[in-house]
């Protein structure tokens, strides 16, 4: 039904171009939502906070600062042959490899080192940008750089560039859909999860990799669409519990469902641009899923307090 939203006319069938145009959107939305959604899951229970998101490793700053660099005369040479997607892909596994290069120890991932680490790679790669912003003012200011520091669905994509994200998202969300079950012993010890049989560290590593991979192949083509993968997890264990083996899919499914919505409103409210999205999608994810935070950080603490 999502295809079928107009910019002026409410619903309606269109013309075959204007369906077959609108779809590729909603898919790409779907797919985004989906990945955000199910690495939710992951790294809320593997880092045993319910306020984890997928950006707190610092993917989408590492995406968002390649993207940038892109732009820039200086890096032609290096960037030839490369799309502004595959560059920040790039830039996003370089941020995970640094964070997983210095949050592990002897072959051990501590939740608590993750999101420190995380959070100061973030702050770094936000710092570097800001630097040549101030230096380079206005050498990238055009073509779409934007998006990828808000949030944004892109459009001008080769298949090429939609089926190796595709690729991606599939094969880690198979993976994360194998390893389900034993994310609901993540919480525990390690001589717990060992009593189980769950080696907790290698599935700290499998588990936090995947999902990585799986969120950069999401923001290598829109960007750091906020909120997304903090909400769905809540919502899918609001209807099926905490078991994660349902949470992910049901999670996936609300994520798609929930980013393909809001993207159709981000249309509608700027006008149906068949070249871009004037209003990115990150601007009304992040509206609405502020306030939800807020709420999860009030209820958090009064559950403390009691």
């Amino acid at each position: 039904m999502l295809a079928l939203v107009g910019s002026t006319g409410g619903f309606g069938i269109q013309t075959r171009a204007q369906f077959d145009n609108r779809l590729e959107y909603v898919l790409l939305a779907s797919l985004v939502g989906a990945a955000l959604a199910s690495s939710g899951v992951v790294f809320q229970a593997i880092l045993q906070n319910p306020l984890a998101d997928p950006y707190l490793l610092g993917i989408s700053s590492g995406a968002s600062l390649a993207a940038y660099l892109w732009r820039f005369v200086g890096f032609t040479g290096l960037a030839l042959g490369w799309s502004q997607q595959a560059f920040a892909f790039g830039g996003a596994i370089v941020a995970v490899v640094v964070v997983f290069t210095l949050a592990g120890f002897r072959g051990r991932l501590e939740p608590l080192a993750l999101l420190l680490i995380g959070v100061i790679v973030n702050t770094v790669n936000g710092s570097i940008y800001l630097l040549i912003n101030a230096i380079k003012r206005g050498l990238a200011g055009s073509g779409g750089v934007e998006t990828f520091l808000v949030g944004g669905l892109q459009t001008n994509l080769e298949s090429s560039q939609e089926w190796a994200a595709f690729s991606c998202v599939a094969v880690g969300w198979i993976v994360l859909l194998a390893i389900g079950g034993q994310l609901n012993v993540a919480v525990l010890s390690e001589g717990e999860a060992m009593s189980l049989g769950v080696r907790i560290h290698r599935l700290r590593w499998i588990g936090l990799i995947t999902a990585s991979l799986v969120t950069a192949s999401a923001v290598s083509i829109s960007g750091p669409i906020g909120f997304i993968g903090l909400v769905c997890p809540h919502l899918a264990r609001l209807l099926v519990g905490q078991d994660n083996r349902r949470v992910l899919p049901i999670a996936t499914a609300i994520g798609a469902a929930l980013l393909a919505l809001a993207d159709a409103v981000s249309r509608k409210l700027q006008g149906f641009d068949p070249v871009s999205t004037q209003l990115p999608v990150g601007v009304l994810t992040g509206l609405l899923g502020g306030p939800f935070f807020l709420l999860l950080l009030w209820q958090n603490r009064r559950k403390a307090a009691a």
